[in-house]
């Protein structure tokens, strides 16, 4: 039997332990935010992840208190002489479920739906932590060895946001340092299409507040001469955006162009949920616009309810908004356009504040090295099909950490997380086959690793 063959049977009669480990995972609540969730299920899941990656074949694993507060389980298992390193990357935290009223199952409950998982993080990223358990334990299920050092990260607090992961990178490099990175939080621009992330969008977050009198006034008595703070405020936001959807930030280059695969325009409207009838936003290709240029979002504004709302013009009125920075942005200066551009977009002299909150560095990935092109044959391989190149919206902080810290070591991304498992949203699933493919993908690559030493 092929190593190929002899891979895929292993994992396919360890697939009913992956289903059982994921619904185990699933179980724990592990919001690293103490007002949502109680921390015990963090801990909880932590100390899970670190006795699966034990009897996985990684034989020291510790939990490490990060300065957010959150734990993170490292280990390290060496390999032969010579051999190379591989650090496999995934988070074991979660977004809130939400209005669980909206899932259709309990979002803590793994459910299986036409042949799909449902639950919070079953590919966000807890399905990615159970894959790079079967690719473990497939090459260790016979005792035998793993043919490379492998360490293994597993992070408590990445949908928070808070940066403990990346501040330990750069405190104890030593638990970190690999020859390839493997950061498994993305995932195939559809099932069964193998796919490498090359490139993310940065992250840029403002609040901008409009302050116009000292008090609400009365709609009638005053309304057409005193100047309402939330009109103002609409009027400014307006601005960000042209009449076709193009972010138009000012001083902000909106016009990059995507080099890699296309996403076709009616797989987005359907991954999107794009209603009938509604035009897409921006000009290009709908992968120049979501994956290569600035992206701006208003995530929320504080006004009066439309319930209860009274005939009063608003004194005050605030927005939070995010701006995405394409691979080859500084984000702060993207954060200093964006701050003059409201600034300046005030109408009727409204007095204008900004609060800059944190912000996330785009990056690019490196595709020229061994372990790309091991990984992309790897992932032929275990699909059958050419590997897609495709960038990715979100933002990956720990990638720049890590691409500074060793800048000669190889990061690549892939994950489960394809577009119908409604990452963050009600009714999370994974398909299982993602799963087993990257497995057999993982294990094929590790595998292929260690055949090169000699």
């Amino acid at each position: 039997m092929e190593q190929s063959d002899r891979i895929r049977s292993r994992i396919e009669q360890l697939m009913p332990t992956a289903r059982d480990e994921l619904a185990a995972l699933v179980a724990f609540r592990s919001i690293a935010d103490p007002r949502q969730s109680p921390p015990e299920q963090c801990t909880g899941a932590a100390n899970w992840v670190a006795d699966a990656f034990r009897a996985a074949g990684i034989a020291d694993v510790d939990l490490v208190e990060t300065s957010d507060g959150a734990t993170a389980v490292v280990g390290h298992q060496p390999g032969p002489e010579g051999a190379p390193t591989v650090l496999l990357y995934s988070h074991y935290d979660v977004q809130p479920a939400g209005d669980e009223a909206l899932w259709e199952s309990p979002p803590f409950e793994l459910t299986e739906r036409d042949g799909r998982w449902y639950g919070r993080g079953a590919a966000d990223c807890k399905g990615n932590v159970v894959m790079h358990l079967l690719a473990l334990r497939t090459l260790t299920a016979a005792g035998e060895p793993l043919p490379v050092g492998v360490r293994i990260v597993s992070e408590g607090s990445e949908e928070m946001g808070t940066g403990g992961l990346e501040e330990l990178v750069r405190e104890r490099p030593e638990l970190f340092a690999a020859d390839v990175v493997v950061i498994a939080d993305t995932g195939n621009v559809a099932v069964g299409a193998p796919t490498l992330t090359t490139s993310l969008r940065g992250i840029v977050n403002v609040v901008v507040s409009v302050e116009t009198l000292a008090g609400e006034l009365h709609s009638g008595m005053y309304g057409g001469s005193a100047p309402d703070a939330l009109a103002a405020l609409v009027q400014m936001l307006s601005t960000l955006r042209d009449h076709g959807g193009n972010t138009v930030v000012s001083g902000l280059d909106t016009a990059q162009v995507w080099d890699g695969a296309e996403y076709p325009e009616e797989r987005f409207r359907k991954d999107a949920g794009v209603l009938d009838g509604v035009r897409l936003t921006g000009s290009g290709s709908v992968a120049d616009a979501v994956w290569a240029r600035p992206a701006l979002t208003i995530l929320g504004i504080d006004a009066p309810p439309v319930v209860g709302s009274a005939a009063a013009i608003q004194p005050r009125a605030s927005a939070r908004l995010n701006l995405r920075v394409p691979p080859g942005m500084d984000p702060v200066r993207a954060q200093d356009a964006l701050v003059t551009h409201l600034e300046k977009a005030a109408p009727w002299g409204a007095h204008v504040t900004v609060e800059r909150e944190a912000f996330g560095e785009p990056f690019q990935a490196r595709t020229s090295g061994p372990g790309y092109a091991a990984l992309t044959a790897a992932l032929t391989a275990a699909f059958g099909a050419d590997v897609v190149v495709a960038g990715q919206g979100g933002s990956i902080p720990l990638c720049n950490v890590l691409a500074e810290q060793f800048p000669d070591a190889e990061i690549v991304l892939m994950g489960v997380e394809e577009p119908r498992a409604l990452i963050h949203a009600p009714n999370e699933s994974v398909d299982p086959s993602e799963i087993e493919n990257l497995a057999v993908a993982e294990a094929l690559f590790l595998q292929g690793l260690g055949d090169r030493v000699e």
